[in-house]
């Protein structure tokens, strides 16, 4: 049986544009930028079986801004930084560049004491396998480095390919798959 994933990254706030690692909250003022962005988008999806979202703050206020009933799915939650959380990237790269340089070049590594990025397309991989049985229709909001996780294991990509990967925020990935074989749509525009 078929299942079709459609997987919506939430809009970015400063914590990306700062190259932060998982952020945490935003100020209150872009915070409702956010969210009515996120609301002018309310009806954009199809209808699904399954409405789901990560467990973050952002992935929860994005799939309620575009009328998700959303069940919080822990699969779906943020990269795991260890100790780089909250953190910019300049910042960790200034007082420890090897372990940057580690991370971003060995797949297994996890200098930051947090999840690797086998470990984060692992974890991604597995819910995504355990979808087509029940077969249907699956929106999920979910941050940007799940949804690349997600690609990578779809496509059989070496994780590597994570990092040549960009998601745009509000936009639609679109995984529809049978007997492990998955075909994707990437970046389709949310319209009202």
């Amino acid at each position: 049986m078929t299942v079709r994933v459609i997987l919506v990254s939430p809009d970015i706030g400063t914590a990306s544009r700062d190259a932060r690692f998982d952020g945490g909250a935003e100020p209150e003022e872009a915070a409702e930028a956010l969210v009515r962005r996120a609301r002018g988008l309310a009806g954009a999806l199809p209808a699904a079986d399954r409405q789901l979202c990560g467990p973050s703050p952002g992935c929860r206020t994005t799939a309620e801004a575009l009328g998700l009933l959303a069940r919080t799915e822990p699969a779906l939650g943020d990269w795991d930084m260890g100790r780089w959380r909250g953190r910019r990237l300049d910042e960790v790269s200034a007082e420890e560049p090897e372990g940057v340089a580690e991370w971003l070049t060995a797949p297994a590594a996890a200098p930051h004491g947090g999840e690797s990025l086998l470990d984060l397309c692992g974890r991604v991989g597995a819910w995504l396998e355990g979808l087509p049985g029940e077969g249907g229709r699956v929106v999920a909001v979910a941050g940007p480095a799940v949804v690349r996780a997600a690609v990578v294991q779809a496509l059989g990509l070496p994780a590597e390919g994570f990092w040549r990967l960009d998601v745009v925020p509000l936009t639609a990935t679109e995984l529809s798959g049978r007997s492990g074989r998955w075909n994707l749509r990437c970046g389709s525009p949310l319209i009202p």
